[in-house]
């Protein structure tokens, strides 16, 4: 069913496209009224896309993406969709795994949060405006420059909204052994909110940039 453009479908699953199955489900209120929404995140099936890697066997190497869904009374509304915006759970990761992909639902805001173990982790914080779900925070941290005397990473977080930049850099640890960082603000000049549906690959998003 398809009322005033918005999408509208009875079950979750009703809204996968040819040629994925559900990945995830996770649930959670992303627009405060009270009520468990939906997220999937998908996977393609494609056979091409599945590979025999010399050390690691078979790794099926589909992208993920993701849909987003409001419960309405008895059905649900597709708020925002992205095919492939994520890559593949087995993409090479070198001399160590590839990063780990978590998505979660939190005070309203969606979360994609990666993990990549001693190298480091960032997540990004969506919030759903302008019928769409706009990145309005990251945050990230980093393998230090220093390993045996200091905290394990250096850490930013930058809020799209106030335009600001936090960056913390770890320092060696004091006498007392606390962990202290450096801190350092910078404005930022920020235009436009980049948004969920028109984000072709995370791993080429560049918050350098910022």
């Amino acid at each position: 069913m398809v009322f005033g453009q918005v999408e509208q479908k009875q079950n979750p699953t009703d809204f996968l496209p040819e040629g994925f199955v559900v990945f995830e489900k996770i649930n959670g209120d992303l627009n405060k009224d009270g009520v468990e929404d939906c997220v999937l995140i998908i996977k393609g099936t494609d056979r091409n896309k599945i590979i025999t890697d010399e050390y690691r066997g078979q790794l099926d190497r589909n992208r993920r993406g993701i849909i987003v869904l409001f419960k309405k009374n008895d059905y649900y509304e597709l708020a925002i969709k992205n095919y492939d915006c994520f890559s593949s759970e087995n993409e090479d990761g070198g001399v160590y795994f590839a990063p780990e992909l978590s998505v979660e639902i939190k005070n309203g805001k969606l979360y994609a949060h990666y993990t990549h173990g001693r190298y480091g982790y960032w997540t990004y914080t969506f919030r759903f405006k302008n019928s769409d779900f706009e990145l309005i925070g990251y945050d990230a941290g980093y393998r230090s420059n220093f390993v045996f005397d200091c905290v394990t990473f250096d850490e930013e977080s930058i809020n799209f909204l106030s335009k600001k930049k936090l960056i913390k850099k770890a320092l060696k640890v004091a006498s007392d052994g606390k962990e202290r960082y450096k801190e350092t603000w910078k404005n930022l000049s920020v235009s436009k909110l980049i948004k969920l549906s028109e984000i072709s690959d995370f791993d080429e998003l560049d918050m350098t940039v910022y």
